[in-house]
């Protein structure tokens, strides 16, 4: 019956769909719901620049007005009559604008510059959506191999008890022995399940992340571990990371606004057209074509508010530009040397792992002929199975270093 279990779950596993990361990458692009709502912002910030550019383009209004009861007061003989009649007014104006000391030009180029900052916040997200997938796939990884591993200690632990019952039977072993070789074996079984949990729970948030119901069959593809070239990586990162270019795209964009914002205290130059046509009494139409010149000579405090405002957002942009390369560093200088940290760690616990499999068997040896206690047996046991565990852990502590460093360099694959 156990043969055939066993059968049945080598072919479940043999035909078990088979999720690779460049699945899960690509399906949780196409539907996070973040990618989607930054997709549609850098969309919108086009319409910002439309909107700036229509200043440059001459505008037409057209008032019409209509007043059927109204007074009107007529001098005669040195006396004022009035006379009531409907009155009716339509105008059509034409301005366009002549010069505004580039008000308008510094405008358009600062929301251009927004929308670059959009397409780059939008690439910010892809590649952090990319990194948490990666980190998600690689933490769903490590736990089926450390699955393995506890479902290897379950099995040793099994045949542990029972040679600690045989040897109770026959008398070389008391109670004690089967009952602790027992609670071990339930230890591990605990273990196994928690790991088990944690590889569930691992897999049904990479499911939510790629916007597909969650399969706990399917079987992953491991990865091997490339090497990570560290030469220049904070000068690249630097270059690349979209939060910092963003952030120097919005020096550059909140310079634009101040600028505008100062050329808004000149006020502007503007050619004007109109025709109007009035009945009231009377009928008659004008007409006038000129320059007009527009100063703002006090606006309440307004104007030097808003031009304060600006340069202090300026000042403040650039600030969060140098704390951010700080942080990024201050991070790139800490991943680095835990890179370093990690793959001494990797050579100590594969050493770790040879020498505990030769103290373990040996340990197991000597307690069937009475010469090593269990408590000796399952430290053995216990210290070969961390060793496992603890190069795993390495090995993946390793390769979400790598994706860390990917990420702040601007990868989205």
């Amino acid at each position: 019956m156990k043969k055939t279990l066993l059968l049945f779950l080598s072919c479940f596993t043999l035909y078990a769909k088979t999720l690779t990361l460049d699945a899960c990458i690509e399906a949780a692009l196409q539907n996070h719901p973040d990618v989607k709502r930054l997709s549609l912002g850098s969309l919108q910030s086009g319409s910002l620049v439309d909107i700036a550019k229509a200043d440059y383009l001459p505008q037409l209004n057209l008032n019409a007005q209509y007043n059927p009861h109204n007074t009107f007061a007529l001098q005669q003989n040195g006396t004022f009559n009035t006379i009531e009649d409907d009155n009716f007014v339509a105008e059509a104006k034409v301005t366009q604008k002549i010069y505004d000391f580039s008000k308008t030009t510094s405008t358009i180029e600062a929301y251009e510059k927004n929308k670059n900052i959009a397409t780059l916040s939008l690439e910010e997200a892809k590649a952090l959506l990319v990194f948490s997938v990666k980190n998600l796939y690689n933490k769903a990884l490590f736990q089926t191999k450390a699955l393995e591993a506890r479902q290897k200690d379950i099995e040793t632990k099994e045949e542990l008890y029972k040679q600690a019952e045989a040897l109770v039977r026959e008398g070389l072993k008391t109670k004690a022995d089967a009952s602790s070789m027992l609670s071990a074996l339930y230890n591990a079984k605990d273990a196994y399940a928690t790991t088990k949990a944690e590889l569930h729970k691992a897999v049904a948030t990479l499911f939510l992340y790629m916007g597909e119901e969650a399969d706990l069959s399917v079987t992953l593809e491991e990865n091997a571990l490339t090497v990570f070239e560290n030469a220049n990586t904070l000068d690249t990162i630097f270059a690349k990371n979209f939060s910092l270019l963003g952030l120097g795209e919005q020096i550059t964009r909140d310079t634009l606004f101040y600028n505008a914002s100062k050329a808004a205290n000149y006020g502007s130059v503007d050619a004007v057209a109109s025709y109007t046509y009035q009945n009231s009494l009377n009928e008659y139409d004008t007409s006038m074509v000129g320059i007009g010149i527009n100063i703002p000579l006090y606006s309440g405090g307004r104007l030097s508010a808003q031009n304060e405002y600006a340069r202090i957002e300026k000042e403040k942009t650039k600030e969060s530009y140098n704390a951010k390369k700080l942080q990024l560093e201050e991070q790139t200088l800490t991943l680095l040397a835990d890179w370093e940290r990690y793959k001494t760690t990797i050579e100590a616990k594969e050493a770790l792992i040879n020498s505990s499999l030769a103290t373990k068997e040996v340990v197991e040896a000597r307690y069937k002929e009475g010469l090593s206690t269990y408590i000796e047996v399952l430290d053995a046991a216990t210290t070969h199975l961390q060793a496992r565990l603890g190069l795993l852990e390495a090995r993946f502590a390793l390769q979400g270093i790598k994706n860390n460093l990917e990420y702040l360099q601007g990868e989205k694959k």
